[in-house]
C-alpha cells in the first residue's frame, strides 16, 4: 500500500507531538518532518514534495492562510486550529478539511480518510482500528459528541437542525438540545449527505424534518430557520 506523505506546519510542541502521534497510529500515512514556521516549510519545499499539509493558521513570521495563498500548486492542506473563524476562509481556499484543537482522534481519520489516495476502507486488516470509510458511516445511523465532560449518542433520525453558535455548534433533536465544542464544517462532515442539507452558513437541517419552505425559510420541528441565498437553488433542487 502506497503511503500519503504529510508533514506538520505547526509552532505549538504539545500540537505538533498529538498529530505526530496521530500519523503514527494511521498505516497509510507517513511523517516526512515538520515545521515550526511557514518559511521553513516553505524552505524545505523547494527541494521535496509531499501529499498532505496539516497547516496551523496563526504561525509566526507568515500566517497560515497567507502560506497557503503562496503555494502554486498545493497539495492536500488539513487545517489544525483553535480558531473557528478562518473555516470560511480554508474552504474557500479548497482545503481537505478543518479540524480544531483539542483535536480528538477519530475526528482526525474522518479528516485524513477525505485525502485523495486514502485507502476505500479503514478498519480490516492492515489498516487503522477505530476509522470508517464514507460508506460504512452511511451505514451507522449515529454519531457520539462530547458534552460537559461525556460522550453522548446522537441518532441521526432525532436530529431536527443544527445550529452554529460561535466555537460551539447547537444540535436540536426531538429529545433536547445538546451544545458540543465543534464547527458546523466539523459536524457536517458526520451528517450523511442523503440526510441532511445546510441551507445558511449557520444552520444545517433534517430534511426529512422539513415541513413547509419559502424562497425565505424553512420550517423544521415548528421552528423556522433562514435560508441563506447561496443556498435557495440547492434546496429548491431537491
Amino acid at each position: 500500500m502506497s503511503k500519503i506523505r504529510c508533514i506538520i506546519v505547526e509552532d505549538e510542541p504539545l500540537a505538533v507531538k498529538v498529530l505526530s502521534d496521530y500519523i503514527r497510529e494511521v498505516p497509510f500515512l507517513e511523517l516526512q518532518g515538520h515545521f515550526k514556521d511557514a518559511i521553513l516549510a516553505t524552505d524545505w519545499l523547494r527541494g521535496a514534495t509531499t501529499d498532505l499539509i496539516f497547516l496551523d493558521i496563526h504561525l509566526p513570521k507568515l500566517k497560515g492562510m497567507a502560506f497557503l495563498k503562496t503555494l502554486a500548486n498545493p497539495p492536500a492542506v488539513i487545517i489544525t486550529t483553535a480558531y473557528h473563524q478562518y473555516a470560511v476562509e480554508g474552504f474557500n481556499l479548497n482545503v481537505t478539511d478543518y479540524l480544531l484543537k483539542p483535536i480528538e482522534f477519530e475526528r482526525f481519520l474522518v479528516a485524513v480518510a477525505k485525502v485523495p489516495g486514502a485507502p476505500a476502507t479503514t478498519g480490516g486488516a492492515g489498516t487503522t482500528a477505530g476509522a470508517s470509510s464514507p460508506a460504512q458511516r452511511a451505514d451507522r445511523d449515529f454519531f457520539f459528541i462530547s458534552v460537559q465532560k461525556k460522550k453522548v449518542r446522537i441518532f441521526f433520525a432525532d436530529i431536527l437542525h443544527v445550529e452554529s453558535q460561535r466555537e460551539y455548534v447547537k444540535i436540536v433533536t426531538v429529545k433536547g438540545e445538546y451544545l458540543t465544542k465543534m464547527s458546523t464544517h466539523e459536524i457536517e462532515a458526520l451528517l450523511p449527505d442523503a440526510l441532511f442539507r445546510r441551507v445558511h452558513r449557520s444552520f444545517i437541517v433534517s430534511l426529512r424534518r422539513i415541513e413547509s419552505y419559502s424562497a425565505e425559510a424553512v420550517e423544521v420541528g415548528g421552528v423556522s430557520i433562514p435560508i441563506g441565498k447561496g443556498y435557495r437553488e440547492s434546496l429548491e433542487d431537491l
